[in-house]
């Protein structure tokens, strides 16, 4: 009898993680989606507490849906920590503070008055949705984006190191070129200027006036055209390596790492067997 009743809580656990952390099941679809709509419903409610003519007109309503919604966030909490053999890799995790510090608001505004309105912070997690972006056609997508861009970080970082240098040389130029009395009154102020011209930002709060830093600025102008183009290139190449990689939304239920293989039947970080 309690063997069965062992098997019976095993199963119940391996069916609540399925359900909670994975998107790649029905049950698992369904919850986010939901999760995803409440989450939104409680943004709304916050702001519309926050119109003082709306809140005195349906304040019970508005105050009794939060309190609806904060049970409901409270109870997926105690099922997020049930689900999984080491409840503390959650509870510490990014996640999992983001869950605790959106559902704790409504039960400190009981003891101190405004703080019920830090249930915004809810806000946050809508990152959640990154998750439900891989259901269906899109699944392994975002996992893709996520390996394309830790292999190009380096490329990056040396494009982006360029990029300050040539902002630097050309802002000394600029300053050499225009002064003060054109408003490039010193090399910081200038290499502003080379920056917010070079991203094609141009807020025009200083212009250069000389025709040879007009012409120099024409330069700059269309190589920041040339520049945008870099990163995406970089990262394209990339995704294309990682094209043939499919993964999928499962989640260990023992470490909670996520993005592993189709297929696989064991955790990449931990070893654990996967359900």
């Amino acid at each position: 009898m309690k063997k069965q009743s062992t098997n019976t809580n095993t199963s119940f656990k391996h069916r609540l993680h399925e359900i909670i952390y994975e998107a790649d099941t029905r049950g698992g679809k369904i919850f986010d989606v939901v999760l995803l709509i409440a989450i939104l419903a409680s943004i709304i409610l916050v702001m519309l507490e926050s119109v003082n003519s709306f809140d005195a007109k349906y304040h019970t309503f508005l105050d009794i849906s939060e309190w609806v919604i904060t049970i409901l966030f409270s109870i997926e909490y105690i099922l997020r920590i049930v689900a999984i053999k080491k409840p503390l890799k959650y509870i510490f995790s990014f996640y999992g503070i983001i869950d605790l510090l959106s559902t704790i608001p409504k039960y400190l505004a009981i003891a101190f008055a405004g703080t019920h309105q830090l249930a915004a912070l809810r806000a946050l997690r809508l990152l959640r949705v990154f998750r439900i972006l891989k259901l269906a056609r899109y699944i392994g997508a975002s996992n893709r984006l996520v390996i394309a861009l830790k292999a190009s970080r380096a490329k990056i970082a040396v494009f982006l190191f360029f990029v300050i240098i040539l902002c630097i040389i050309l802002g000394t130029i600029m300053y050499m070129i225009e002064g003060e009395e054109n408003g490039f009154t010193s090399i910081p102020r200038s290499v502003y200027w080379a920056i917010v011209t070079l991203t094609t930002v141009g807020y025009g709060d200083i212009a250069p006036n000389t025709p040879l830093g007009q012409f120099i600025a024409s330069i700059i102008m269309i190589l920041g055209y040339g520049i945008i183009a870099i990163p995406t290139g970089i990262v394209t190449s990339e995704m294309t390596k990682t094209d043939k990689i499919h993964t999928n939304t499962q989640s260990c239920p023992n470490c909670l790492a996520g993005e592993h293989i189709d297929d696989a039947e064991f955790c990449y970080n931990c070893g654990n067997k996967l359900n």
